[in-house]
């Protein structure tokens, strides 16, 4: 039987618990999730948004949780038997949990932000270090206030890496991640116009951003985009920290990890860099120019951290797109198939850039069209509107054929689209779906994308249940 993820013992003193009824003597896991945990975990009832933890711990522990950890203004709510650790704030005992994983890790960190393609790199850099020993990651987008103490607390002791992405939407919402997970290595993927509704300029996010570099480790590294217009102030910021290393990525021939040739194929990438000093020639499992460009800072990254970089370099073959971030499946439509990729987890403009070119790549059959169907691009503030007309050169850029539109930020690109590529527009998602449904045909490459409150994985889902799927990630083009 493999060791508990925590003893309970461990978890108390971590976090100033009280103990109650019959605990066991370790847990196997962390979750907040009753729709997902499993038999053996431990349940914290945080209070979220909308709704309060506390109200699912009867739910928790009949799905047989090892535990629930609950606020004490709380324990009167449950039976006197029941096995609680008991902390004054569930939030604070999971941070206080996070710092006790962190103390005892002698694990190599690597910290992952910027405005586009924190996820995405996260994940290509847990597929590299998993090649040379156990490697813990954040789960899904874990990377807000609650999303990385989580994550932090799951490592596993037994871990030889662990990469953790930080995310924000406010100023001074990194610094505090990052004092807690204290990087050896810290990544800033780009930085773009992104929640402009809660910044005064692309400077001051570039500065949010720059707060990963306060709780680097003495003697760490800071990976930089040197093809970013902020290279310079990010630099300055990180010098400002004290960091130890600082690393550029990008085609810019001073870039320490630079991309000296590539070429994009529909499903796959081939690159040649040169990474800190080395020549290295690899290849691609996902698609796209922005997949090339965070590629440099993984390899770059990985290094750092103390990996081989060709061992890192051959894992990279294995890459595939995430759920909602470029994920494939076929389409069986009357007459033929057609390409679905998935791209409504989130949206940005330059995340809806690199997608429509990552369209304007996919293979179509004969009579097949490429089909961009866009949800809005939120917290953009007075200029999302401008910023949604924006997009007009990169879809006549990359071919796209037709246009579906959802939200009132997309009149004005709608309104100055040619009539030959207007699919459909409506104010909503849902208004959009049957439109949308009723115009794939086959040999089309269809691609859907928005912000998460866009509410496009709902088309997603409803094409998938129409047109029956054959796959995540097709090999051949559409058949038309």
């Amino acid at each position: 039987m493999s060791a508990p993820l925590w003893t309970v013992e461990a978890m108390a003193k971590a976090m100033g618990a009280g103990k109650h009824g019959a605990l066991p003597s370790g847990i196997t896991g962390l979750s907040i999730d009753t729709r997902t945990i499993a038999p053996g975990e431990a349940f914290f009832a945080i209070k979220g948004d909308a709704r309060d933890g506390h109200e699912f711990v009867e739910a928790a522990l009949k799905k047989n949780a090892g535990l629930a950890v609950v606020a004490a203004g709380k324990r009167n709510e449950f039976p006197k038997d029941a096995p609680l650790l008991v902390v004054p704030d569930v939030l604070e005992g999971l941070i206080a949990l996070a710092r006790a994983s962190r103390a005892r890790s002698k694990a190599r960190f690597v910290g992952v932000t910027g405005s586009v393609g924190k996820t995405g790199t996260k994940e290509a850099l847990r597929l590299a270090l998993s090649k040379e020993g156990e490697t813990h990651a954040s789960a899904a987008s874990y990377n807000n206030h609650w999303g990385v103490p989580l994550s932090l607390a799951r490592c596993p002791e037994s871990a030889r890496y662990a990469v953790l992405e930080m995310g924000m939407n406010h100023a001074g919402e990194i610094a505090p991640l990052t004092k807690l997970v204290r990087p050896h290595v810290a990544i800033i993927t780009t930085i773009e116009p992104v929640h402009l509704e809660f910044f005064p300029s692309v400077e001051a996010i570039a500065d949010a951003k720059a707060e990963i570099f306060q709780g680097i480790e003495p003697g760490g590294a800071a990976v930089i985009n040197r093809d970013n217009p902020h290279f310079a102030r990010l630099e300055k910021q990180a010098k400002g920290a004290n960091v130890g290393r600082i690393v550029s990525f990008g085609e810019n021939a001073k870039a320490d990890a630079r991309l000296i040739k590539f070429a994009l194929q529909p499903g796959s990438s081939t690159v040649q860099a040169r990474i800190l000093g080395h020549d290295v020639t690899y290849k691609l499992g996902a698609p796209g120019r922005h997949v090339v460009q965070n590629s440099l800072a993984v390899l770059a990254a990985a290094t750092l951290a103390g990996a081989d970089l060709a061992i890192s370099a051959l894992a990279l073959a294995e890459l595939a797109p995430p759920s909602g971030r470029g994920a494939r499946q076929t389409l069986d439509v009357p007459g033929g198939q057609a390409l679905l990729i998935d791209e409504s987890y989130n949206a940005n403009p330059a995340s809806m850039r690199a997608a429509l070119a990552l369209l304007g790549q996919a293979p179509i059959g004969p009579r097949g069209r490429r089909i961009a169907v866009l949800g809005e691009m939120l917290e953009l503030g007075p200029r999302g509107a401008e910023l949604h007309s924006g997009l007009a050169a990169a879809i006549t850029g990359n071919a796209v054929d037709l246009v579906f539109c959802a939200g009132p930020l997309y009149r004005g690109l709608w309104e100055a689209l040619p009539s030959s590529r207007k699919g459909g527009y409506a104010d909503t998602s849902a208004s959009l779906e049957a439109e949308v449904l009723g115009a794939v045909r086959a040999g089309d490459a269809v691609m859907i994308k928005g912000s998460l409150g866009s509410k496009m994985g709902p088309i997603v889902k409803a094409l998938v249940r129409q047109f029956s799927s054959h796959g995540d990630r097709p090999a051949a083009a559409a058949q038309g």
